[in-house]
């Protein structure tokens, strides 16, 4: 008996907006409105911004539920809406699918870990929600397209389309009531910091993400302040969720895990320097991370734990490093990038690769469930959002995922925000300390004004 052939999407070309945010303001009351938003950077990943609202259905973790059982209900979930093709000559990179995140915590429901953090912001470890429609803008090509899925009642693309023709709602403010400030004092820092060393000289672990929480009270709109921080922060793995009692901003340069026709691709980060306040001062920064001996080599410790993560999925022989320390440069910092790439084996898919390497290595250490042990002893807060995964998987089968740094949580008329670093034994703690702060200033001056 022959497999019927998959249906089209059905695609209406809307006028170009480079800001997604005004068409995010038309549908963000039809509830849990997602955005993925690729506002600047190399345009191999910054060339897409997805946007979608109204899910048929979420899914989150069910208590005492296992987060392999959770993902395969994700996969089943998906499973209902078959892949679709498209249209002679266009090919987006996603048209229908689960859009949503996953925090960092979700790894304890992959891992066993002690739970000893508190967990004070309220967060679903996993929250993806169904979409049987999005908005792609492709910002190489200036066009923008509605895009649903066969199984949408065409009613409802047509008042979609209507919806889209009305204007947008002016942006409501945001302000801070209070300046950010650190949760924890530079001492407390520091004594982490030297039990993290105590750890890597008796063996451990190698390398460890240490991280510390800043917070602020405010009033206004998430949203509004999203729009700050993508104009101060422009990346090309920014994000924007709402759901009904918080928001998510997240203004990441680090892809995590992308498939796309079975290639799979992870793009870690490790290595940071400020940027300088001239160019001649930036020039030197940027030279002297790529020289870093000790930058170079935790760099290498995360690509070989991601090379390993990855074989778990991948075909024997298939994975590989194309790119290593790689200089890539965002407004506020330079970074050393290196790729990861495979093929996935027969009979694994995109969920079979995310159970295997969520989280991501480059913002644990190495060894990875060790690091997450002494993170969890370590860290005062559970770290929510932050470290953890935005991004799509979309009905046919492909993924890209970012991982969650420069990431804030807007919750009861507050704002949290972390900052982190891999701390390796010839670190030095009080530079370890402002490359904390080195990374989240650029969000918290964007807020503050």
């Amino acid at each position: 008996m022959s497999t019927p052939e998959a249906e089209h999407y059905r695609l209406v070309e809307l006028p170009y907006q480079a800001d997604p945010l005004p068409r995010l303001r038309l549908v963000r009351d039809l509830g849990h409105s997602v955005l993925l938003d690729s506002a600047a950077g190399i345009e191999r990943f910054a060339r897409y911004s997805i946007l979608a609202a109204g899910p048929q259905t979420l899914i989150e973790p069910l208590a005492n539920e296992t987060g392999l059982q959770t993902l395969t209900r994700l996969r089943d979930a998906l499973s209902h809406f078959p892949a679709a093709r498209w249209p002679d000559q266009i090919s987006l990179p996603f048209g229908a699918g689960a859009l949503g995140y996953l925090s960092y915590d979700f790894g304890r429901l992959l891992e066993t870990l002690p739970a000893l953090a508190d967990a004070d912001v309220r967060l679903p470890s996993l929250k993806m929600g169904i979409y049987l429609w999005s908005i792609v803008n492709d910002r190489s090509r200036r066009q923008s397209w509605l895009v649903c899925h066969p199984a949408l009642p065409e009613a409802e693309q047509q008042a979609l389309l209507t919806r889209l023709q009305e204007q947008p709602s002016a942006p409501r403010p945001f302000a801070l009531t209070a300046p950010f400030q650190p949760e924890q004092t530079r001492a407390d820092y520091q004594a982490s910091f030297e039990r993290v060393q105590n750890y890597i000289h008796a063996g451990d672990c190698y390398q460890i993400n240490l991280s510390q929480r800043f917070s602020a009270g405010c009033s206004g709109d998430p949203l509004s302040a999203y729009q700050r921080l993508r104009k101060a922060c422009p990346v090309p793995f920014a994000a924007y969720i709402e759901s009904d009692d918080y928001s998510l901003l997240c203004l990441s340069p680090e892809r995590f895990l992308s498939v796309s026709q079975g290639e799979v691709e992870t793009r870690p980060i490790k290595g940071t320097r400020a940027r300088g306040a001239t160019a001649q001062q930036d020039a030197h920064l940027a030279a002297d991370l790529q020289t870093s001996l000790k930058d170079r080599a935790e760099n290498l410790m995360i690509v070989d734990l991601l090379r390993n993560d990855l074989s778990r999925s991948c075909a024997a022989g298939s994975v590989k490093v194309p790119e290593l320390f790689k200089l890539e440069s965002y407004p506020n910092v330079h970074h050393l990038v290196s790729s990861v790439t495979g093929r996935l084996a027969e009979g694994r898919d995109a969920l079979d690769l995310l159970a295997g390497a969520f989280p991501g290595g480059s913002i644990t250490g190495a060894p990875k469930i060790r690091a997450m042990q002494i993170i969890e002893e370590l860290e005062p807060v559970r770290r929510s959002l932050y470290c953890g995964s935005i991004g799509y998987i979309g009905c046919e089968g492909q993924m890209d995922l970012n991982i969650a740094i420069r990431s804030l949580v807007h919750q009861d008329e507050r704002m949290y925000c972390w900052g982190g670093g891999g701390i390796v034994a010839d670190s030095e703690g009080e530079s370890e300390y402002q490359e904390t702060l080195a990374k989240v200033r650029v969000l918290m001056d964007a807020l503050a004004g």
